[in-house]
């Protein structure tokens, strides 16, 4: 009886070590992922290399940008393919501009990555293996759609709505490649794009750019203020430039009267803070704020439709401006009025004018005195002579009402550089003091002359 047992025992002992061994030699093929074994069988000879490779370059393109090499190298793994390849044209030239670019936005990898698999079955599809006139196969694609494989009248071989133009164009082990017409599109994709398109088109409100800051003045680009119904039109500052005098003459004056439609003090202020800003013109914002009423007045004539272009001498030029010119009643004002054209006027246009027509005469205030420009140096020189001055600073400030060009030296009519030359010119005349004759000397000289003999003697002369 003992034996028995200790029979069976040993019997039951060595099944359960049998079972225990064939469970441990078992456990290592579990945690073995498809994924490994399907990357050992991808070689030189698979159809995804034979893709890459082949004269379908645009899809293959499109393989790459969409990052589907992995995703196809497992499904190559797996089990074999068929893949619908379009031609190179249909991808380049026959597709529409806009889905094309829709398709290549980074946003929209996913739409480029279904429609890429949609030209994918997990199954071997040869020509052989293609359905007859009478019936149509169904196969579920990489993107889990469906394409219908049928047969045209003709009794060419279709897919869905493309013409296979070349079967078994490339067949492999472990797939085939079939050329098609055109490119299959989802549907899901399709409506993606539509609806895209169609809110891109029904958008309401616009983005608002970032402002413009004007070059020229470092200042923000203001837009034109609305105007009212039957008032003059504001035009833009670079619609107002004027290349030159006689080429383009500067808008006509606006209307006048209470309600002006130019805020023309406002713009006066506005370019004297912009002088003390820029610095080196205080004496010339200084005349025209306390010594004159010339701001008050030129804030009068832009507010009525005027345009300016002040010629605006920097201090080292007011420096030299003796006590005389400026204590005679009125001659500020003289001076200032000479240095104010009523025209636009840019450095851009008064040198494209001086370039074009050699000497440039400009109206000025101080009527009827003219200020005569021409090319110099590279440059706009102003006046002739002692009196004259270049653009030094040109552009200071332009609005498309008021232009302020700084220049080097202080302007003065013709008339008046031509007197004061003159002036300086005259010389008092020497007075030559002649020798004093004495009495004895005065008599004799008497007798000579009475018998005619005086002119032989230089000292009775």
């Amino acid at each position: 009886m003992y034996l028995r047992i200790r029979g069976a025992s040993a019997l039951a002992f060595l099944l359960l070590l049998f079972f225990f061994a064939g469970t441990c030699f078992a456990l290592p093929e579990y945690p073995q992922k498809p994924s490994s074994s399907s990357t050992a069988q991808i070689n030189s000879n698979s159809v995804l290399v034979a893709l890459l490779d082949s004269h379908y370059s645009e899809l293959a393109e499109l393989v790459e940008k969409a990052l589907l090499l992995q995703s196809l190298e497992e499904a190559v793994g797996r089990h074999n393919i068929t893949i619908f390849a379009p031609r190179n044209d249909a991808v380049d030239r026959d597709l529409d501009p806009d889905f094309k670019r829709y398709l290549l936005e980074p946003g929209n990898l996913k739409s480029l990555q279904k429609l890429l698999l949609f030209h994918v079955i997990p199954t071997r599809v040869g020509s052989d293996e293609w359905p007859t006139h009478t019936a149509s196969t169904r196969h579920q694609t990489l993107s889990q759609d469906h394409l219908h494989l049928s047969r045209l009248a003709s009794g060419e071989k279709a897919v869905d709505l493309a013409r296979v133009i070349h079967p078994d164009s490339v067949t492999r082990p472990d797939g085939v490649i079939h050329a098609i017409e055109r490119l299959l599109i989802p549907r899901s994709v399709e409506d993606d794009f539509n609806r895209r398109r169609s809110l891109r088109s029904i958008t309401a409100v616009k983005p608002e750019g970032a402002p413009e800051v004007d070059p020229r003045t470092n200042r923000l680009k203001k837009p034109a203020p609305p105007t009212k119904p039957g008032s003059s039109p504001v035009l833009p500052i670079y619609d107002a430039l004027a290349p030159g005098p006689s080429l383009a003459p500067a808008p006509a004056p606006g209307p006048g009267g209470p309600h002006h439609h130019f805020n023309g003090h406002a713009q006066v202020k506005d370019f004297i803070q912009t002088l003390l800003h820029y610095g080196g013109y205080n004496e010339m914002a200084d005349i025209l704020v306390n010594l004159t009423s010339l701001a008050t007045e030129m804030g009068r004539l832009v507010s009525e439709g005027y345009v300016l272009t002040v010629l605006a001498p920097n201090d080292e030029a007011m420096a030299k401006l003796t006590t005389d010119q400026l204590s005679e009643p009125g001659a500020p004002e003289q001076i200032m009025y000479y240095h104010l054209i009523p025209e636009y006027q840019t450095e851009e246009s008064m040198y494209n004018a001086v370039r074009r027509f050699g000497k440039v005469s400009y109206e000025t205030l101080r009527l009827p005195n003219k200020v005569v420009a021409q090319e110099a140096d590279g440059s706009v020189k102003f006046g002739q002579g002692d009196g004259s001055a270049y653009l030094f600073d040109p552009d200071i400030y332009t609005d498309g009402r008021i232009s302020v060009q700084g220049i080097d030296g202080v302007l003065f009519p013709a008339e008046e550089v031509e007197s004061k030359s003159e002036t300086k010119k005259v010389q008092p005349a020497k007075i030559v003091a002649r020798p004093r004759r004495g009495k004895l000397m005065e008599v004799a000289c008497r007798m000579l002359s009475a018998v005619g003999q005086n002119s032989r003697f230089t000292t009775c002369q």
